[in-house]
């Protein structure tokens, strides 16, 4: 009897424990309702071949589990997306719904943690049932499966994304909570835990798509950067983003082709309206700067009036930070600043340049914004741009008034270049605002209040110039708005952006990735 022998025999003993997962009739249902398995999921992410899998031959450790639990409810292993290392793992719902377990949250930790180790990205597909219980309770009643202490501890040294593909309670939620960028499918839901454990706990009865759908997190809480509408979608989403990013916080991003064109371009003039209380939308300013006109915007129906997400200049990522005064004119609200800090600490760990696109306002006034911590919020916008060590470039476009001005990368903030359009205004306080304030009584006496408004504001406006700021080098360059994309590309191409020493961390690679 020769090798060859007991080597087919293994073969096919680990081909069937890879196809028909925890059971051919549920991978049929599954399909039923137009869902992937975890293994097409992972196929279709990864370089053709590319897959090379770790726990194959996992299962519960409990004896009277072993037989149904094939992989123990979690797929995981290494692979290649465009030829670049990558691991990948996710919930395998055939199996006990995908239920968190000790052996399977083994495995995918074992994945998890050599990513971290050698510097590539980790990418999960979350679909879990929660704790599977008694499997993750020892003899005391006491939790054997802790919350993952080695994600607390990763300090965004490789990128870590998660695509939430079904109804995700527990382990996978958390997981995503500590990634880099969360996707979410359409139809699928994210919270700590399901309808009927908040039912029994509280009374309360919720539906999925009320307690954690994709446009909850989108709009309301913040908890997903991107919504897909279907698993190929996600898959597309998390492979243009990986494109973006380097492979760990000690490189940098991939170099891409660009045109080479170092010239002025006046398409710019149809995009901004000259009066500065016309809105537009920022989004078309960035497609227009960007070499190919992709924008990979993050956090898109999530704090607003910042619109933040990666594009290339100059073949080089960059991160945007650009006022949108399509909604409350720009003005920074609460969740904006959220969403700029969670941004900024993402492209200082990844050596990504940042570039400021300004036309604010100032932060929003009020009691809601007041309630909902804006000084709080504001701070810590602050305190992550000045802690930011990657290169950092400012364009005023009309306005920027007040703190806001100087929260958006502005004077005297560390930041390496600040243009300015001649149009611009720029001061303690937007005209119309002040002229209201200053001479309220004056202005509800006049006859002609319109009329004196204006005159008014026009005197303050001369106060305004980005002149003055460029007389005392607050501005380092006041330029033709049709001069911006050749101006950001050659500073682009000029600036160093300088990664940590391996095994080193910047200050905002401590800063966490929820908020």
């Amino acid at each position: 009897m020769s090798l060859r022998e007991p080597s087919e025999a293994f073969r096919q003993q680990r081909a069937e424990l890879r196809d028909k997962l925890g059971g051919v009739d549920k991978i049929e249902r599954m399909h039923a309702r137009g869902q992937l398995t975890i293994r097409e999921r992972i196929e279709r992410l990864l370089d053709p071949g590319s897959f090379q899998e770790i726990g194959t031959f996992a299962r519960s450790e409990r004896a009277e589990d072993a037989n149904s639990t094939p992989g123990d409810g979690k797929i995981g292993g290494f692979g290649k997306i465009a030829g670049r290392p990558v691991a990948v793992a996710g919930d395998d719902i055939t199996v006990k719904r995908g239920s968190s377990s000790v052996v399977g949250s083994r495995r995918i930790a074992r994945v998890s943690e050599h990513a971290a180790e050698h510097g590539f990205p980790f990418v999960y597909f979350g679909e879990t049932g929660g704790a599977r219980i008694p499997d993750c309770l020892g003899a005391e009643g006491f939790s054997k499966v802790p919350l993952s202490v080695q994600s607390t501890k990763r300090r965004r040294s490789m990128p870590m994304v998660s695509v939430i593909v079904g109804e995700s309670f527990g382990g996978s939620s958390f997981l995503s909570a500590f990634s880099d960028l969360v996707i979410q499918v359409r139809g699928s839901c994210l919270s700590v835990t399901g309808p009927r454990v908040i039912e029994m706990a509280t009374g309360e009865n919720i539906g999925l798509e009320e307690l954690g759908g994709a446009d909850v997190h989108a709009k309301l809480t913040g908890q997903n950067d991107r919504i897909a509408e279907n698993e190929d979608d996600a898959i597309a989403q998390v492979k243009e983003f990986l494109g973006y990013l380097p492979g760990n916080a000690w490189s940098l991003p991939p170099l891409a082709a660009w045109d080479g064109k170092l010239e002025d371009d006046a398409a710019i003039y149809d995009l901004v309206p000259l009066r500065r209380n016309r809105a537009y939308d920022v989004r078309k300013v960035i497609a227009w700067l960007s070499d190919d006109g992709r924008y990979f915007e993050i956090k898109r129906d999530y704090g607003r009036p910042l619109s933040t997400g990666l594009t290339r200049i100059a073949g080089r990522t960059v991160g945007m930070i650009a006022s949108n005064p399509m909604y409350f004119a720009g003005a920074i609200t609460p969740d904006a600043c959220d969403k700029a800090t969670r941004f900024i600490c993402l492209c200082d760990a990844f050596n990504i340049p940042l570039v400021f696109l300004q036309d604010v306002p100032g932060f929003m006034v009020g009691k809601k914004a007041e309630h909902e911590r804006l000084l709080s919020k504001a701070i810590q916008f602050a305190y992550a741009l000045g802690q930011a060590e990657v290169p950092r470039l400012t364009v005023v476009m009309r306005k920027a008034f007040g703190l806001a001005y100087f929260s958006m990368s502005g004077s005297l903030m560390g930041g390496e270049r600040i243009l300015a359009w001649p149009n611009a205004e720029i001061g303690f306080m937007d005209p119309a605002v002040g002229a209201n304030v200053l001479y309220a009584e004056q202005l509800k006496a006049a006859a002609n209040r319109e009329e004196m408004l204006e005159q008014i504001i026009a005197g303050f406006s001369k106060d305004t110039s980005p002149m003055g700021a460029a007389g005392i080098m607050h501005i380092d360059e006041v330029i033709d708005p049709a001069e911006t994309k050749r101006w950001l590309r050659m500073e682009l191409e000029r600036m160093t952006v300088r990664p940590p020493a391996p095994g080193q961390h910047k200050p905002l690679a401590y800063w966490p990735t929820c908020f």
